[in-house]
Formats: C-alpha cells, structure tokens, sequence
C-alpha cells in the first residue's frame, strides 16, 4: 500500500471513530465489549476504553462513565469467567487428569495465587489473555468469592481508569487531529503493555533466583 494512501484509511478511520465514539450508545459498546472481553479474549475492551477517554478528552464523552462503563463489564464479565471456571471445576479437573499440560496449568495458576495473592489479579488484567486464564482458574481452585470480588473490584477500576485516562490525554492534548490522538493514545497503551510484560519477566526470574 502506498504510504499516502494508507496515510489517509488511518485518518479516514480515525475521523470515523471520532464520530462513532461521541455517540452516547458508544458507552453500552465500551461495557458489552469489557464483559465479552473477560471470557473471549480476543474482543478488545481496552482498545474501546481508550477509544472512549479519547473522545472524553474531546469533550464528548464523560470521563468518569466511560471508566464507570468499562470498569462494570470487565467486573461482570471476570465474574462470569470465575463462575464458569467453578461450575465446571470438576470436569476440568477430570480432564487435566489426562492431560500432564493442562493440569500442571492449574497447579501452577493455585501456586501462583497462594504466593502472590489478590496482586496476581491486578497485575493479570493488563496481559491479553492473561485475566482469563487467571480467574477461570480462580473459579477452577475454588478460590473464595469475596476474596476474589473485593480484588477485581480493585483491577477493574485500575484498569479502566488506566485505559480511559491514556485516551483522555491524547484526546485532549490533540481535540482538533482524532488521527493523532488515536496514535498517541495506542502507542502508549502497547508501550505500557509491553513494559509490564517485561518487568513482570524480570520479576520472576529475580524471584525464582
């Protein structure tokens, strides 16, 4: 693709964002789209979050419930991946019996959160696939339920207001250009993503020393 051309689809699809995420149904996407997220990770409800704080910091949207929106679905919906994982604790159980992977994936998750605690759930919720895993499993060992619903409220709010405020700066700082708060908004959020990542690679490897 030439370089003007794919300059303009990303202006084109910046613009249409800007108008798309000003309506006030864009706020039940953000919260469809984080309970979704909690159980099929490849729906991005931080990308939707971040879209949401771009258009707050343009002054069409609230800040305050696109992170109130986003953070109730992920809490729905990481309470949805906990009761899957409980219902069906037992099944899973019996599978991973067979499966030397799958169960040295449980044994490993129940080790993790003894060790760690509710901070594993925090941590969790900024890794792709990361927060699924991590609470199916919560429900999986029968983790208790007001433990884990007193630190998801903690991550969920976090993390929504993590996201939303990455947006609402680059929305701010760039009202008049969607393209270039889009852009900001992005690579700051895969920048963070990826310094987590490694510092929580560093961090076990220190721990396992």
């Amino acid at each position: 693709m030439q370089p003007v051309l794919f300059a303009n689809v990303i202006t084109d699809l910046a613009d249409w964002l800007g108008e798309f995420s000003a309506n006030w149904w864009f706020l039940l996407i953000i919260f469809v789209i984080a309970i979704l997220d909690s159980v099929i990770p490849i729906v991005p409800s931080e990308t939707m979050v971040i879209i949401g704080g771009v258009a707050a910091g343009a002054g069409d949207q609230s800040l305050l419930l696109v992170i109130l929106f986003g953070a109730s679905g992920a809490f729905i919906g990481d309470h949805t991946a906990y009761f899957i994982g409980n219902h069906l604790s037992g099944w899973i159980e019996r599978q991973a019996e067979s499966r030397p992977k799958q169960k040295n994936r449980l044994v490993w998750a129940e080790e993790q959160i003894r060790v760690r605690g509710g901070l594993l759930l925090i941590t969790a919720r900024f890794i792709p696939g990361g927060r699924t895993a991590l609470t199916i499993s919560s429900g999986v060992t029968r983790q208790p339920r007001r433990w884990f619903t007193s630190w998801i409220t903690a991550a969920v709010l976090i993390w929504a207001t993590y996201a939303a405020l990455l947006g609402y700066i680059g929305g701010k700082a760039f009202e008049d250009d969607h393209t270039r708060a889009f852009l900001v908004a992005f690579g700051a959020a895969i920048t963070a993503t990826v310094l987590i990542e490694v510092g929580r690679h560093y961090w076990t490897k220190l721990r396992s020393r």
